[in-house]
């Protein structure tokens, strides 16, 4: 059975300066390298031993690929940018409400701070979040390769379960999305098991209305076959229509009919079929309304570019490493720098606990699915058992322990915990104190929703939420006046 708490596979580990020389590597090695991004998928595979590459090509530090730019007639999205601060673009939040929509509901709020839009598509996942939306806003792919650029729709891209349209050295470079057009309206809705889990079932629509009429649609699916479907047989039964309730559960039905759906885990295929009909009505009904509503004012568009993401942190490059070297590393942990070597399989979960002896931040479920594990790095949530460690050369790590001031004080959320019998085995409580203090880092005054949806990837066994939220809640500045 395998040990999620190791990185049994040995490889070897490029750390490429530029994208030229990313796509370099990535030709030399073909089929027999791996590119690590967010490395919320690619490390749980590895660990649950479902690829052994034999190069780890990580791609996470080229900040040309990052963030999201607006221009006149679209927003350019760099593959690294996180799938947390696509969400909180001005520009997506503004005009692309599906894709918003889509990253709000995408895993637990350590998921979307660590993974990225980029390893989101070129995953090729079927269940994805992202790319239902994307395709319903007609997103373009901007590859680039040994054999320069092309351009791919993202429809064109998906080819099966986990198979893209890349080829031999390409990487995805952009991602395009035009402005939307007057009249437009978008959205996206998922069913899942939990809040953070992948899908039963997600829908996606952008549209355009002209008076009473539907005069552009396109209606996407994910969980639902082989890869996110496009239904065009509904989409052709709404366009230059009239909208109405009963034409959208008509549409439904006809979506019911196109996709096909396969039991699983999840799910079973009869009631997939049976679920899209009702997320056809209601996806439609919602980005009809704000069809609607909007308002086109040339003035109110955000014109800035450059909208970045939470910058990547600066490191050296390590240009190779062989899969049974050392590579050492520098690193500030709760205040404290350290030198280490470590070996490109090593965990930072495993570095905090045994090389440094911070045993507070635990093992859980060591596949992201827990949050028992939970750090900040550089101040951002980061699960540390999805983490390599040779990938966080000069970073700040703040682990529970380092919540304690230097006097051996508490931290006062450490405090409300306590008060508030916030815990039981204490297992679990690590990781849910870290992302609170990230939360409260980030929003003083927090709701009790916004306290729910940031605790979503926390699990705990022993007990409910409600005293946890108030023991946060009780930390907030409103409650503190």
């Amino acid at each position: 059975m395998t040990n999620s708490h190791i990185l049994v596979h040995e490889f070897e580990y490029r750390e490429p300066a530029s994208l030229d020389e990313a796509i370099s590597v990535l030709s030399e090695y073909g089929g027999r390298a791996k590119i690590l991004a967010g490395g919320t998928n690619l490390i749980t595979w590895m660990k649950m031993e479902q690829v052994a590459p034999e190069c780890v090509i990580n791609i996470g530090k080229l900040s040309e690929l990052e963030g999201v730019s607006s221009q006149d007639d679209q927003i350019t999205v760099g593959p690294l940018t996180t799938i947390k601060s696509l969400l909180n673009a001005p520009s997506v939040q503004a005009e692309h409400t599906a894709l918003a929509e889509a990253c709000a509901a995408f895993g637990s709020t350590q998921i979307q701070m660590m993974g990225t839009v980029g390893g989101n598509l070129c995953n090729g996942s079927p269940a994805s979040d992202t790319v239902p939306a994307l395709m319903a806003l007609d997103a373009q792919l901007v590859l680039v390769g040994p054999d320069g650029e092309r351009a791919l729709p993202v429809e064109e891209f998906l080819v099966g379960p986990g198979q893209t349209g890349l080829r031999r050295g390409e990487l995805l470079r952009s991602i395009l999305v035009s402005r939307p057009r007057p009249g437009s309206g978008s959205a996206f809705i998922k069913i899942s098991r939990v809040a953070a889990d992948l899908a039963k079932v997600n829908a996606a629509v952008a549209l355009v209305r002209e008076g009473d009429h539907i005069v552009d649609c396109h209606l996407t699916f994910g969980s639902v076959g082989p890869t996110v479907l496009r239904a065009r047989k509904a989409e052709t039964l709404l366009i230059d229509q009239p909208f109405s309730a009963e034409l959208a559960l008509e549409a439904g039905q006809a979506a019911s009919e196109e996709i096909s759906p396969i039991d699983d885990v999840r799910s079973t295929a009869w009631y997939r079929r049976e679920v899209v009909k009702a997320l056809t009505h209601d996806v439609l009904q919602v980005a009809w309304e704000r069809a609607g509503d909007r308002k086109k004012e040339e003035g109110s568009r955000d014109q800035r570019s450059g909208i970045k993401g939470p910058s990547i942190q600066a490191s050296r490059i390590v240009d190779y490493v062989s899969r049974s070297a050392e590579r050492e590393i520098e690193l500030t942990v709760n205040g404290v720098p350290h030198r280490l070597k470590v070996k490109p399989n090593e965990l930072l979960l495993n570095v905090l606990r045994e090389r440094l002896s911070l045993t507070g931040t635990k093992y859980g479920c060591g596949i992201g699915e827990c949050g028992a594990c939970t750090v900040l790095l550089d101040g951002r949530p980061t699960l540390a058992c999805l983490t390599l460690a040779i990938t966080v050369d000069s970073s700040n790590v703040l682990t529970v322990e380092g919540l304690e001031g230097p006097d051996g004080r508490l931290d006062r959320l450490q405090e409300a915990f306590i008060e508030h019998a916030a815990f039981q085995c204490g297992y679990c409580t690590p990781g849910i104190l870290m992302m609170s203090k990230h939360l409260l880092n980030e929003n003083p005054t927090p709701t009790e929703n916004d306290i729910r949806d940031h605790l979503k990837g926390n699990r705990c066994r022993c007990t409910g939420f409600a005293s946890i939220v108030r023991a946060v809640k009780s930390c907030t500045t409103t409650d503190n006046r």
